[in-house]
This record gives structure tokens, C-alpha cells and sequence, in this order.
């Protein structure tokens, strides 16, 4: 390796990608190609660092297959940085296996990373969890972490942490950006201390409101956590479902009895009028006997539903729900209104998001995520930038208050 090259490659690592250019700029080999994408990613020119990634592992021959996983690396890292979730993780986990076996054990974690960071971006947390075991295999335990590099070792936590808010255990989330902030110092990277400084602001940030009894509380995480942790019957509206201890009852496809329980929870402790919920759940201001036997049959249902946490028991002119053994009841409802919420979500995270991703990430049709983004966009909260198949998507980042319960989950909090 020529001296330009290793000086460019120590002015990445060190976060210095204008200083890396000046010394590669005018080069067209694999080894200053690779270099080029990589400080253009750091730039933050993600398309043009993914055009020039690619032409350096066409460049490398069969010869190299450590340069070429480490392009491949590097491009599945730019590729999530566009969240273009789509593409297949068996390249990236077969490039992280030639690195490893060729000792390169720095490039092989960073691929295991990009690897583990997309599948909490796609709500897969039980994958994201392993994958993140895996890549640092009692690490702490052993005290090998530390003699990582700085910055992965920041990136590792920042990925543990993210993943920790998610499923509501603050206390590790927070021991993990404590740690996330000391390697991000270490390593010297600005962009680093910046990401690290943004995630630790979500703990002190609102992220939830609790309903109940007339009354509006703004929640933190830590709040969030402890209500769901209490005997109090939760209706969640972010994760939408029913939660009272460790009884947990999904309703995300069953919107119809989550309408009726939540709309009888805001209630509580008093009741809900027959006519108002008609209007409510189904949506029709003229209801006849057919909407009223329908709501007969739906609040059969949910009182099976509920059975072991609360009763609904009728009123002369409507329901009231009866929590079992004086239990509070209350509603949590998102910090920010419309059905739209988790989609809001994902896209306050200042990155360009593609409908492909979006709709990957909530499970979601591509044509049920145009949908509502041309809703979102009619109503100023969305914009669009590009054309056709390039173009993306942005959301101003949402300020005061965190959306991280409205991100997609594949289980239930804990």
C-alpha cells in the first residue's frame, strides 16, 4: 500500500474525509476508488459513494477477496444510510466471513453491525438481538470490548441502545450510551458524539401521553416503562393492544375491538353512550339496527378478550368497562395524532427513506405507503425529493418530543 493511500485511510478513520479526498481525488485505482466512496459517504453524497464502492470491487480481482468484502461492507453501510432495506444480507455476512477468516476482525464486527442496525430499523428485534450477541460474543463479560476500536465500539453501543429503547429497558439503554459516549470521545469521530448526544436526548424527551379520567400527562420513556410495568389496564394506543402486568393482548389486526376498548377506557370510570360509540368505531353518523346488533356482537367479543383483566357491562344507555380488583385504568395514547403515526415516525429521523423501505419496515404494501404518504404530503407534513425510481421521502425531524414508540416492532414490549 503506497503512502497516499495509508494517509487517506488514516484520515477516514479519523473522520477527516476532506483530507482523505485531497490525497485520492485525481486516482481511478480500486484501492483510492474505495477510499473516494468512503469519504463521500462521510460526506454524507451516499449515491455517489455507493457509484464509486462499486466500481472498486469490480476493480479488485479474485485475487482479493478481503478488498472486495470490505467494498461490500462498506456499500451495505451506505445503503443503509439511504435505508434502502431491501437488498439480501447474505453478501454482507459473507463478506463479514471472508474478513474474519482473513483476520481482518475490525471490518468483520462492522459488517455484523450494518447487518444487526438494519434489522432494528426493520423492527425485527429478536434477529437484531442475536445478530448483536453475535457479533460481540461476551465481549463485556471478557472485557475484549475495550480493545476495540473506538469508533465500532460507539457504533456497537449506540446499536444496543437503540435496541434497548425500543423494547422499554431503560436501565441498559442507558448503561449502553453511557458507553457509546466514552468510545465515541476515544475515537475523535465529531459525527459519532453527535449521534450519541441525539439518542441520549430521547430519554428526557416526552414520548407518550397517559389519558385517563378526564386528565392529559405527558410521559417519558422511563414513565412509559413503569405505567407498563404497574397493575394499571393500559390501553396502548401506540402498540396497540391491552396490557395490565405481564398480560399482554395484541389488537393491531383487530381494529374494531381496540376502537371500542379504547374509546371506553377515555371514558372510564364512567360510561360510553351506545349512539357515540356507533359514530366512533364504525364510523357512521345515521346508525340503524344492523350497526346496533353489530356492536352487540363486537362487545361479546371483546368481553371474552378481557375477560381475566376487566368486564364491560351494560348501562341503560350505553357500556362501561370494570377493571378487575380496583385496578386504575388508563389510556397511552402517541404523541402525535392520526393513523399515520408509525410512518410519521420512521421518517423524523431526518434520513431519506424510499416507499420500498417504508413499507418493509411496516409490513406494509408499497401501495398502501404511497397512499398515506400523499396524504401526509397534502397536509404539508411529508415532501418528496426525486423522481421515479429514486425518488425518497423526508419528514422535519420532530422536536420536543420522541416517536420511538410508534417505530414497528415485531414483539411486544416486555
Amino acid at each position: 500500500m503506497d503512502s497516499l493511500i495509508s494517509a487517506a485511510a488514516r484520515a477516514l478513520a479519523a473522520g477527516d474525509a476532506l483530507a482523505a479526498l485531497q490525497r485520492v481525488a485525481l486516482r481511478d485505482d480500486p484501492p483510492a476508488l474505495a477510499l473516494r466512496g468512503i469519504a463521500m459517504a462521510q460526506l454524507g453524497e451516499h449515491p455517489r459513494a455507493r457509484e464509486l464502492l462499486r466500481r472498486a470491487a469490480r476493480g479488485f480481482g479474485a485475487h482479493e477477496p478481503v478488498a472486495r468484502a470490505r467494498c461490500v461492507v462498506a456499500e451495505a453501510e451506505v445503503a443503509l444510510a439511504l435505508r434502502d432495506l431491501g437488498g439480501q444480507t447474505h453478501a454482507l455476512m459473507t463478506a463479514a466471513a471472508i474478513l474474519q477468516a482473513h483476520g481482518d476482525m475490525a471490518n468483520a464486527l462492522q459488517a455484523r453491525l450494518v447487518a444487526a442496525r438494519k434489522l432494528i430499523l426493520l423492527g425485527r428485534l429478536d434477529e437484531a438481538s442475536a445478530a448483536l450477541e453475535s457479533a460481540l460474543p461476551s465481549a463485556r463479560a471478557t472485557g475484549s470490548a475495550a480493545r476495540l476500536p473506538a469508533s465500532l465500539a460507539a457504533v456497537a453501543e449506540l446499536a444496543a441502545a437503540e435496541l434497548a429503547l425500543r423494547s422499554l429497558h431503560i436501565g441498559a439503554a442507558r448503561t449502553a450510551l453511557q458507553r457509546a459516549h466514552e468510545a465515541a470521545g476515544q475515537s475523535g469521530v465529531p459525527a459519532l458524539g453527535t449521534e450519541v448526544a441525539h439518542a441520549r436526548t430521547l430519554l428526557h424527551q416526552p414520548a407518550a401521553r397517559r389519558l385517563a379520567q378526564g386528565a392529559e400527562q405527558m410521559l417519558r420513556l422511563e414513565d412509559v416503562a413503569a405505567l407498563l410495568a404497574s397493575p394499571t389496564l393500559v390501553v396502548d394506543a401506540c402498540r396497540h393492544g391491552v396490557r395490565a402486568g405481564d398480560v399482554w393482548h395484541p389488537l393491531a389486526r383487530r381494529p374494531v375491538l381496540f376502537a371500542l376498548v379504547r374509546a371506553l377506557a377515555t371514558a372510564w370510570p364512567g360510561g360510553v353512550d351506545r349512539e357515540a360509540l356507533i359514530a366512533d368505531v364504525f364510523r357512521t353518523r345515521h346508525p340503524d339496527e344492523t350497526h346496533r346488533a353489530r356492536l352487540r356482537v363486537e362487545i361479546g367479543r371483546l368481553r371474552a378478550l378481557i375477560a381475566p383483566l376487566a368486564g364491560v357491562e351494560a348501562t341503560p344507555r350505553g357500556f362501561v368497562l370494570q377493571p378487575h380488583g380496583g385496578r386504575d385504568v388508563a389510556v397511552l395514547a402517541p404523541p402525535v395524532d392520526g393513523e399515520q403515526g408509525a410512518l410519521v415516525a420512521l421518517l423524523s429521523d431526518g434520513a431519506a427513506w424510499s416507499t420500498s423501505a417504508l413499507a418493509l419496515a411496516l409490513g406494509d404494501s408499497q401501495r398502501t405507503v404511497q397512499r398515506a404518504l400523499a396524504d401526509l404530503e397534502g397536509s404539508g407534513r411529508v415532501r418528496a425529493i426525486g423522481q421515479a425510481r429514486a425518488r425518497r421521502w423526508l419528514a422535519a425531524p420532530l422536536v420536543g418530543f420522541t416517536t420511538i414508540l410508534l417505530l414497528p416492532t415485531a414483539q411486544p414490549i416486555q
